[in-house]
């Protein structure tokens, strides 16, 4: 898939953690660690909400596309 998940990026230059960020946004480490590594499959907008409210950013420093031809 061309969908690149930087949220690694975004935790380095906010200095937090993924157990921190797991915290705050409401959701299982399990579930915030399969999103870092590219695992999941979905994600919810209210999800994608709360970890830009949290990390203070845009979906767009988030989530990126590459096309992969």
């Amino acid at each position: 898939m061309g969908i690149i998940v930087n949220l690694d990026v975004m935790l380095a230059r906010r200095k937090m953690s993924v157990t921190e960020l797991s915290e705050r946004v409401g959701i299982t480490l399990s579930n915030m660690s399969n999103l870092k590594t590219g695992k999941a499959r979905a994600i919810r907008f209210s999800t994608l909400d709360a970890i830009c409210r949290v990390l203070d950013c845009q979906i767009g420093d988030l989530l990126e596309y590459r096309n992969e031809e």
